[in-house]
């Protein structure tokens, strides 16, 4: 137990001096480490000086460069203002000559659609309907009467224009101090102006058409006008009353050309449906005269077979009994088609009234509205597809009546406004060109 307890005590030493040295070694250490420092407030003195002045030094820098910054930015803010100005100017440049590039624009627009208005009717372009649709002034009965009143107004521009009311200078002019030099100066003007506007209205008249009147009126009021602008610094013009008489001459050409149509046209018409009826009635003599053939010939065939069948017996008089029968059929639809044409033939106007079209030759919505008394009604339309056009006929419509030319004629004179002349975009023959018209009428 004692030499447990040394030994103990012998450890226990040995660890304290171990640790008195460790201590004895860190406190020789620092000794040596701060062996410099003999005043410890003094050394911290000093650090905090050198430290408020690098702090010091640091600001310094830190507030050049915010002062750098600060001018930087100045000159950004600047250019930015300068530039924001130049922009400003620019659009206001830029909306200037947008305007002005609106104005001219504008102004030639104007003056592009007076010149094509004008050159179209130089070139009567019939494509262009912008002039309106033209409404009669007249109501003559017969071309005739209308030439009759178009030379009255022929004689009526004569006696204006000789009696000096054709065109007047409102002034009195001198030459030379020469009074009768300023008449005839005047009488040549007058005379120029007037065949300028002769030859422009004389134009018009020559080219007026079913599609153009409108347009060859407003021609005409156009030349007044202009000769009128080109005799204004004379104080000369073509006067009213002569351009009325110009204008009235106008509508009587055209109306006249109109009236003597329409009368070709009912003539040819009138023809047409007489050429119509008279191969309706040769078809229907055929019908009836085969129908009668047919019928002496079964007639003579059951005739026949009937004596053949008093002597016949067995499977010989089946056999003859049938052929009777079937004979008799026959004849029975022989006497039927003969009754038929008959009466066909004792009612002159019946026939079939038909609708059809042709979009290859003569485009949508465009049909023909027709009639025929042929007993076969598909040939007829056969016929016209045969008729130098490229394409066949599309039936819509074929339907009969009593009555045929009148139902004809309601269903036409119920479509005339949207009648159409076929003759401009057609290379149908004339006696072909009625009844066609425009129309939303369907197809189905």
């Amino acid at each position: 137990m004692q030499l447990f307890l040394t030994a103990t005590f012998a450890a226990v030493a040995a660890l304290l001096g171990y640790l008195f040295w460790r201590c004895f070694r860190q406190v020789r250490g620092l000794e040596s480490r701060y062996a410099g420092i003999i005043d410890l407030d003094a050394e911290l003195k000093s650090r905090r000086l050198a430290f408020d002045a690098a702090l010091q030094a640091e600001r310094s820098r830190l507030e050049e460069t915010r002062e750098a910054t600060e001018a930087q930015l100045m000159t950004v803010k600047s250019q930015i203002k300068e530039a924001e100005e130049t922009l400003r100017r620019s659009e206001a440049v830029a909306a200037q000559k947008r305007g002005q590039l609106e104005n001219d624009y504008r102004t030639a627009l104007a003056q592009y659609k007076k010149l094509q208005s004008e050159v179209n009717l130089l070139e009567e372009n019939l494509e262009d309907i912008s002039f309106g649709i033209y409404k009669p002034h007249f109501d003559f009965e017969t071309p005739e009467d209308y030439k009759t009143a178009l030379e009255h107004v022929r004689d009526q521009q004569r006696a204006l224009i000789k009696e000096g009311k054709a065109a007047v200078c409102r002034v009195e002019w001198t030459v030379g101090e020469s009074k009768q030099e300023g008449a005839r100066m005047q009488k040549q003007y007058l005379k120029l102006m007037l065949r300028a506007f002769n030859g422009e209205s004389d134009a018009a008249v020559a080219s007026v058409s079913w599609n153009n009147a409108v347009k060859m009126e407003e021609r005409i009021r156009r030349s007044f006008d202009a000769v009128n602008d080109l005799g204004r610094v004379m104080q000369m013009s073509v006067t009213p009353d002569y351009l009325g008489a110009r204008l009235q001459e106008l509508r009587l050409a055209h109306e006249y050309q109109e009236k003597r149509y329409q009368v070709r046209e009912e003539q040819r018409k009138a023809r047409e449906q007489v050429r119509e009826e008279e191969k309706a009635q040769r078809e229907l003599d055929k019908a009836r005269e085969d129908a009668e053939k047919e019928e002496a010939r079964y007639q003579k065939a059951v005739e026949k077979a009937r004596e053949e069948a008093n002597a016949a017996t067995g499977a010989q008089l089946n056999k003859l009994t049938e052929q009777i029968a079937s004979f008799e059929a026959k004849l029975d639809e022989a006497r039927k088609t003969k009754d038929r044409a008959i009466a066909r033939a004792q009612l002159t106007k019946s026939g079939f009234v038909y609708v059809i079209s042709n979009i290859g030759s003569f485009g949508e919505k465009v049909f023909k509205i027709g009639m025929t008394r042929r007993m076969e009604p598909m040939e007829r339309i056969h016929e016209l597809g045969d008729a130098s056009v490229p394409f066949a006929f599309d039936l819509h419509v074929m339907l009969f009546s009593d009555n045929a030319p009148e139902l004809e004629a309601a269903l036409q004179g119920l479509f005339e406004t949207r009648r159409v002349n076929v003759t401009v975009q057609s290379p149908l023959p004339l006696e072909q060109r009625e009844g066609w018209l425009t129309s939303p009428v369907s197809s189905h």
